[in-house]
Parts: C-alpha cells; sequence; structure tokens
C-alpha cells in the first residue's frame, strides 16, 4: 500500500487534483482509509471532534447499509481539488503511515478480513462504534475509535487478526459504556 500511493504520489502531473483521485489511489483498500482517517482524529480529547467525525462515520455505515460495495465520497467533496503539491504530500504522509503499520499488519487470515468486508453487519458495527464516539462521555471516544481504526487497518491490510481484535475492542467499548451506563442509572436512582 505505501509503495502504491508514492507510485500514485509521483504520477500526478496536473495543477490541481480533485480528491476522487487521491480516493482511488488507494484501490480495494478505501473502505479501511477511511475508517482511520475519521477514527484518528477522535483518539484525541478535542471537544467537537467526535460529534463530526462520528457523524462522518454514520455516513459511511449507512452508504455500507444501502450495499454500496466502495465507499463513495459524496460528489461536492469528490469534486474539492487540491494543489498538486499538498496532493502529493497528503499521498506521501499516508504512505508513511501505512509504511509504518505495516510493521505490525500484514496478510494473514485474509478469508476473515475478506469475510468482514463483505458482511451485511459491518455497517453495523460501524454505526454502533460512531454512535459510542459521539455520545458526550469524557473519554468515552477512546475505545470505539481505536476499535475502528483497528478493523479500517485490517480491512486495508488484509489482516484477519487485527479485523478480530478490532471486533474485541469493539465489544469491550460496548461493554464499557454499557456498564457506564448502569452505573449512571443506579446512581441516579438511589439519589432520587
Amino acid at each position: 500500500m505505501a509503495q502504491r500511493l508514492r507510485d500514485a504520489a509521483a504520477s500526478l502531473h496536473a495543477e490541481r487534483i480533485p480528491l476522487n483521485d487521491l480516493a482511488a489511489a488507494h484501490g480495494n483498500a478505501a473502505l479501511g482509509t477511511v475508517l482511520v482517517l475519521l477514527a484518528a482524529p477522535c483518539l484525541l480529547p478535542v471537544a467537537g471532534v467526535g460529534t463530526a467525525l462520528g457523524l462522518g462515520l454514520l455516513a459511511v455505515a449507512m452508504t455500507l447499509w444501502r450495499g454500496d460495495a466502495q465507499v463513495a465520497l459524496p460528489a461536492r467533496v469528490a469534486a474539492l481539488e487540491l494543489p498538486l503539491h499538498w496532493a502529493r504530500r497528503v499521498l506521501q504522509l499516508l504512505a508513511r503511515f501505512y509504511n509504518h503499520a505495516g510493521r505490525h499488519a500484514r496478510q494473514r487470515m485474509t478469508a476473515v478480513a475478506d469475510r468482514a468486508q463483505r458482511s451485511p453487519w459491518l455497517a453495523a458495527k460501524i454505526a454502533m462504534m460512531a454512535a459510542l464516539i459521539i455520545l458526550p462521555i469524557p473519554f468515552g471516544n477512546v475505545l470505539p475509535a481505536l476499535a475502528l481504526m483497528l478493523l479500517g487497518l485490517g480491512l486495508a491490510f488484509r489482516d484477519g487478526v487485527l479485523v478480530l481484535v478490532g471486533a474485541a475492542t469493539g465489544g469491550l467499548a460496548l461493554l464499557s459504556t454499557s456498564a457506564l451506563a448502569f452505573a449512571a442509572w443506579h446512581w441516579g436512582s438511589s439519589v432520587w
């Protein structure tokens, strides 16, 4: 993936590059890349980021729920253009990210990764994690964002182990949020 993005950056020659061309450079790994790009900033404790990007993740889930095999950028976003030097910089930055991620992620248990990509439950998993990210719980977006990042890397690298670890992290996120909600309900009812 890293080499593919470097090659794509070197092959750019137009003055302005549409975002759709940058997304197309990822090929089959576009869904995984979108999940990583939308989930990674949610790890930071910055107000409003989780809500905005969580809504973007919900849009991705809706696209998958409708049965679209590939996650396509909305037409207005796809038509946005970057100057050549910025387009190259974005692709090179993503290539470096995938180069570092490739130290731990690789093709293994590909049947699990391929099955997850085609699963009708993938949209539901993404939507559940996005909903947890949107909830206004202090540091409550860390586990769901991490789960989506692991899932995204697993899909991009066809790494079934990362897909399974992402699913387990998502389960832990659901469990911890449910426990927190139960504790709040129990505490609230005892106060009344």
